[in-house]
């Protein structure tokens, strides 16, 4: 019995107290850190230490099943605990984890008219972007028709909403795989846990949704996606152009919080067995966890790696945009933005 306590706090001692650099390598953050996420799941998430199961223990054991998608033997194995004991922590942190999406969940901040920061000032009042990811699942063989994407796979289609700096404002992770984008921003901005857009503000997205009032696209068959533009020798050669250019740009940022976060988890690359309803909470768990590290962790070599490759901060009057109809006025003003940009460029 001594003999195996001392195998199980020696496999954490390499884990996450060696030094940082084994630590971001098996659970992707830092010793402090993880410390921090040890404190906060205990005072505010409500986890609890077992008899034989220290808080620390249990949180390393589900960072690294997310990590680098261990299977529950594998995990066993490493943690020298059976099957049944790391299951049970697994579900007690995921728990736990979601209990702290008020807190993790990051505030929308609008662009304002002292932002200097390209491309991101000439969308003033703009409050981030938002696309939709496909994240792999398994599902029931009886269900799987209605989780084909159309790239063939079997997924959920997770409308994720970020801002400015890559966190994470909202998200939304029930939807099957053949739902439409605009499908599930519609559902977003009617559930009880709604997706708030204050009037006067915007998000940006691409073709896939309406250029409705509260949500930005770009112009419809006009040069837009970075491939498009080749080499850049030739640069907008007019308004929409321009627009598309500064839009696509900006709207960069979810496709890569998207590629940061599954870079990240490795359990998001590819399909899980646990139930249908464990995997939806998992994607969620790890979008609470991509905000945690952004915010105590400045130096995240894995965000580093990948550059290579729910309400307002202040509240804005109560007064949210709850339909998706299309409307004139919104175009003018897309319109007017985009000769704004023009004028000032040329």
């Amino acid at each position: 019995m001594t003999q195996r306590i001392n195998a199980q706090m020696n496999h954490l001692h390499r884990i996450i107290e060696i030094g940082d650099v084994q630590c971001v390598l098996n659970l992707r953050m830092n010793q402090n850190t993880f410390a921090r996420l040890c404190y906060l799941l205990t005072h505010v998430g409500g986890l609890v230490e077992s008899r034989y199961v220290r808080i620390e223990e249990k949180v390393a054991m589900f960072l690294s099943i997310l990590a680098h998608h261990k299977k529950n033997r594998v995990a066993s194995h490493d943690y020298i605990r059976s099957g049944h004991t790391i299951s049970t922590h697994f579900h007690e942190v995921l728990r736990s984890i979601l209990l702290l999406h008020p807190i993790l969940l990051v505030k929308p901040s609008p662009v304002d008219h002292s932002c200097t920061n390209e491309p991101w000032k000439w969308f003033k009042g703009c409050l981030g972007a938002l696309d939709g990811t496909y994240v792999n699942v398994h599902v029931p063989n009886l269900e799987k028709g209605k989780y084909i994407t159309r790239k063939g796979t079997i997924a959920v289609n997770v409308l994720g909403v970020c801002d400015k700096d890559m966190n994470f404002i909202y998200a939304l992770t029930r939807w099957k795989g053949s739902a439409a984008d605009a499908r599930v921003l519609r559902d977003a901005l009617t559930r009880d846990d709604t997706l708030k857009v204050p009037r006067g503000h915007y998000y940006l997205c691409d073709n896939g949704y309406a250029n409705v009032e509260g949500f930005l696209t770009p112009y419809r068959r006009v040069r837009y996606h970075r491939d498009a533009w080749g080499n850049r020798a030739v640069g907008p050669q007019n308004y929409k152009e321009l627009f598309n250019w500064r839009h696509s740009q900006a709207r960069n940022v979810i496709e890569r919080a998207f590629g940061l976060l599954k870079k990240r988890w490795a359990i998001l690359r590819s399909p899980s067995f646990y139930p249908l309803k464990t995997q939806n909470r998992i994607i969620l768990a790890c979008m609470l966890l991509h905000n945690f590290i952004r915010s105590e962790m400045p130096d995240d070599p894995i965000e580093e790696a990948n550059d290579e490759v729910v309400s307002p901060t202040h509240e804005i009057e109560e007064d949210f945009i709850n339909n998706f109809d299309a409307s004139d006025d919104w175009d003018i003003w897309r319109e007017n933005l985009a000769l704004s940009m023009w004028n000032t460029h040329s």
